[in-house]
């Protein structure tokens, strides 16, 4: 086999899911597909995160000897601080009607969480260009949040495109300026990009001008 061909299987490796005993967990940060009787799966693992999705099925009913997988979702970090959206939509407000960004950020070590202006090169009502922040050691992103100004929050093509390769939450406050703005989440995973319907209420208790009951 060719060497560049071991180093890519050692660095994504494809891992058969045992029928009669359980699935041994990775031992650091990482991907790896996981073949199953049920389906192709991908598990990405990150000191914040470990999430495993459903990439497809088989198309013929071939048996297959192996166990089966299930989509979970472990948010390691815990929960994000709501404070933290508080002090993003306040920056946005600030900031509008252009776009402003910001990360929220967490500590392996400290397991602290705290906000972090992106490095803005442009923007405007409609566009954000900007360089991703310096980080402290040991900090990993967890929310990338950006603002529509007074445009409502979506995610663009542009989004989607930026977002294909990331491990994130991606976050957007939009209506800036109304008391009550609009918010948008999403889970992106190595190109998988999940929808979250609905945002914490506590975001928008956070997000808001006015107290919500």
């Amino acid at each position: 086999m060719h060497p560049a061909d071991v180093t890519l299987q050692q660095s994504f490796p494809s891992i058969m899911v045992p029928r009669l005993s359980k699935l041994e967990s990775m031992t650091r940060a990482g991907e790896r597909l996981l073949i199953a009787a049920n389906g192709v799966f991908l598990e990405i693992t990150r000191p914040w995160l470990r999430v495993v999705r459903r990439l497809g099925g088989f198309q013929h009913r071939t048996a297959i000897p192996y166990g089966n997988a299930s989509e979970e979702t472990d948010l390691l970090c815990g929960r994000i601080p709501a404070q933290l959206i508080g002090e993003f939509a306040e920056m946005a407000r600030a900031a509008c009607p252009k776009e402003t960004g910001a990360w929220v950020v967490w500590n392996t070590w400290t397991h602290a969480f705290r906000l972090v202006p992106v490095q803005i090169l442009e923007h405007s009502a409609g566009h954000l260009k900007y360089d991703r922040p310096a980080l402290a050691e040991n900090d990993v992103l967890v929310v990338d949040c950006h603002s529509h100004g007074r445009s409502p929050a979506f995610f663009s093509s542009t989004d989607d495109e930026d977002d294909r390769h990331d491990v994130k939450f991606a976050f957007v406050l939009g209506n800036c300026a109304a008391p009550v703005p609009s918010l948008a989440l999403r889970l992106c995973a190595k190109g998988i990009l999940e929808a979250i319907e609905t945002v914490p209420a506590e975001w928008y208790a956070a997000a808001s001008l006015e107290v919500l009951a």
